[in-house]
Order: C-alpha cells, then sequence, then structure tokens
C-alpha cells in the first residue's frame, strides 16, 4: 500500500514542477530572444538497504530549446537580431561575461549600450560606451557608427563592434537569468561569421500551441495521481475494516 502511495506523491510532486517549468515558458511567450526550457521524466531507484525496487520519477532540466525564433522587423535603428546561429555578449550582474539574443539595446543615462534586461552590450574592450550622438547604426557584423552630435550631415564616427560569438551549443548552460554561459566559465572567442540584421528583433522560440497541449496533459497526468493517492486511502480503509471483522 504505500508503495502506491508514494509512487503517486513522487509522480504528482515532479509533475507539478515540469508543469512549472512548462509555464514559465508560455509566459514567456512574447519575451525578446527567449529560448524555451526543456525537460523530462526519467525512472530514479532508490538505493538503500536492501534491493532499490522501488523506483520513483524524476524531472530533469535537459537544456534549453537554441532554435531561432521569429525574425520581427521594427525599423528601429537600435534593433538588432542575430541572424542564424550565434550570441550577443553581455555583461552579467557578476560581472562575468554572458550570451543572449535579445537585441532590443538602448543607451542609458551613463552613456553605456545595454540590452532591454539591463545587461551591458560588451565590445572588443569591455562594455560599449556612446558618446552623445544624432544617429546611430549598427551593421551586420556588429560595428557601432554614429553621426556625433553637432558634427557635419556627411560625419560618422566608429565607436565600437558589438561582441558576437557562436560557441559549441553542448559547451554552453543557460542560467537563471536567462542568459547563457560557457560551463568552464571562460569566455567565447569573436567569431566573425556571426551576423547582425539590423531594425529586427528575434521573437521567442516557445511554440504557443505545443505548451497548452502539454498544459494540459500534465494537468491531467495531476489528476490520475491524485486519483491513485486517492484509490490508495480508500483501499486502505477497506483493509482496515476486514481486519476489524477477523
Amino acid at each position: 500500500m504505500d508503495k502506491m502511495i508514494y509512487l503517486a506523491m513522487s509522480g504528482a510532486k515532479e509533475t507539478m514542477l515540469r508543469q512549472a517549468s512548462n509555464n514559465h515558458n508560455l509566459a514567456n511567450l512574447n519575451t525578446t530572444g527567449f529560448k524555451a526550457d526543456l525537460d523530462s521524466l526519467s525512472a530514479a531507484p532508490v538505493y538503500g538497504p536492501g534491493h532499490p525496487g522501488r523506483v520513483y520519477v524524476q524531472d530533469e532540466s535537459v537544456g534549453a530549446d537554441l532554435a531561432g525564433g521569429e525574425i520581427i522587423t521594427t525599423g528601429r535603428a537600435l534593433d538588432v537580431a542575430v541572424n542564424g546561429d550565434g550570441f550577443i555578449a553581455v555583461q552579467d550582474r557578476d560581472g562575468s561575461e554572458g550570451y543572449t539574443r535579445a537585441g532590443e539595446l538602448r543607451v542609458n543615462a551613463f552613456g553605456l549600450l545595454e540590452n532591454g534586461a539591463g545587461y551591458p552590450v560588451m565590445g572588443n574592450g569591455g562594455p560599449i560606451a556612446v558618446p552623445p550622438f544624432e544617429s546611430i547604426e549598427i551593421g551586420a557584423d556588429g560595428t557601432i557608427s554614429i553621426k556625433p552630435a553637432g558634427a557635419d550631415a556627411g560625419t560618422l564616427a566608429v565607436v565600437d563592434r558589438i561582441k558576437l560569438v557562436n560557441p559549441d551549443p553542448a559547451d554552453i548552460s543557460k542560467g537563471e537569468t536567462g542568459l547563457f554561459h560557457l560551463a568552464d566559465g571562460a569566455e567565447a572567442e569573436n567569431d566573425a561569421s556571426v551576423q547582425l540584421v539590423s531594425g529586427a528583433l528575434e521573437g521567442s522560440n516557445v511554440n504557443a500551441v505545443e505548451a497548452m497541449v502539454k498544459m494540459i496533459e500534465l494537468a491531467r497526468q495531476y489528476e490520475m495521481q491524485i486519483k491513485t493517492m486517492s484509490t490508495a486511502e480508500e483501499n486502505d480503509q477497506a483493509a482496515s475494516k476486514l481486519l476489524q471483522l477477523s
């Protein structure tokens, strides 16, 4: 009887965890450059004294879906989307280098170029600082050119070049902040083959229909586990009555 209860209980718990992951993906359906989290349910034997006769279910993260999202044209000069494979390098909160596909860039009050989440964008020598400008352009290779404030109409100055990288997918992992990092904590090298599309953004790669179907499927699995626990309780009560009669 206890095996039945614990199996159902562990199944309900892990189903809730997987549902939370799926709901997180759904919540980021419209988040620029978001990559869906992937997870799976696997069997986990319970080891201890004697033979491991019980096998419970366990929800495990298996990384992120790196498939590209839809490229959406915005026409905004500071919006960029990675064309194909690759990432934009940014500075994480702890000072380490992280990688993202979110290219809704802006210049903050201190003149630093950052993305919509507030992460400073990395250039050839660190975070990119942009002088006062009247207009700005970002080339396909990440080169940032500006028309300085007060300069002649034909004057363009190159400020820096956005660091674009393309590490091996097997070497990167997604952190809690949504940024990707190299597994060993190192920094990826510049990759000249990575190209940007100016005036556009990459949408989330979450499939809304698939996520909704999974949400319904997981809800039914959870209901089944709860029903199994209720059945175990009813069986226990019936067995107690039989013992009282004997």
